[in-house]
């Protein structure tokens, strides 16, 4: 049975995620930049790159770029708006990152991480990310923050996007954040609802299709823990692209900045 990030990135995500634009992107980079201090030319693998809208940030930056993915649907477009070929786009997994180059910086963006049921899976990534990087190489992991997440947690949210409607069930389990994404069409929902009214089924509703989504809740402490066991040394924490000091109740974020010890 496929693991549900093997089948969550695909065409659907397009449509859940498509309010993550470059815009946002481009402002992210350059508060990165300004953490990481990397005089431009240097090279830099976006792990978990998507749909590239960091990479191609950092490119624009003046910086030379790598960019690894699982998804093929997610690299179709990230190599679509890179017209000029300015990224280096590969596929792969990022427990096991099918390159051998190493970086200036490595970045992984957006609680790109803790998608595995152990803590041992979660320290092959940190570990692939020490071998990425030169020695003295710098890092950045942008993971959500569990406080934040439980005191802010939406139970259930529903909304109807180019004819499309999405509902998305959360829920912390057994250590765990977890999302389930349904979509059918929207005509389908309103007639669905009507049959019901008049007590009658309609046979051909669309059905719906359905995603799972799961990350690890790591507390600050215990992250810090697997970023020192792959030998990754911490040297700010942030609590979002807007605050420079990490709150443990008030922090959106964790977003560790370091160096490869």
């Amino acid at each position: 049975m496929a693991e549900w990030y093997e089948q969550s990135f695909g065409e659907d995500y397009l449509l859940v995620y498509k309010h993550r634009d470059f815009q946002g992107a481009y402002q992210e980079v350059q508060k990165m930049i300004s953490w990481l201090k990397l005089p431009q030319g240097s090279s830099v693998l976006d792990l978990c790159c998507g749909m590239g809208r960091h990479s191609l940030a950092l490119a624009d930056a003046g910086y030379k770029v790598t960019g690894v993915d699982l998804s093929n649907v997610l690299l179709r477009e990230a190599r679509a708006a890179d017209s000029e070929g300015r990224v280096s786009w590969h596929q792969g997994d990022m427990r096991e990152v099918p390159l051998d180059e190493s970086y200036d910086a490595v970045m992984n963006l957006f609680t790109s991480f803790g998608y595995f049921e152990k803590d041992e899976e979660q320290l092959k990534v940190l570990k692939e990310i020490y071998r990425l990087l030169k020695p003295g190489g710098r890092f950045i992991i942008d993971y959500l923050n569990p406080s934040y997440v439980a005191a802010h947690l939406v139970p259930h949210s529903s909304r109807e996007d180019e004819g499309n409607w999405i509902e998305e069930h959360r829920v912390i389990e057994d250590g765990f954040v977890k999302k389930q994404i349904a979509i059918r069409s929207a005509a389908s929902v309103t007639t669905t609802e009507a049959a019901s009214e008049l007590g009658t089924t309609h046979a051909d509703a669309e059905p719906v299709r359905v995603y799972y989504e799961r990350v690890k809740l790591y507390p600050y402490e215990k992250f810090r823990d697997l970023l020192e066991q792959a030998g990754l040394s911490v040297e700010q924490v942030h609590g979002s692209y807007d605050e420079d000091q990490y709150i443990e109740d008030a922090s959106p974020r964790m977003i560790f900045v370091g160096v490869r010890a």
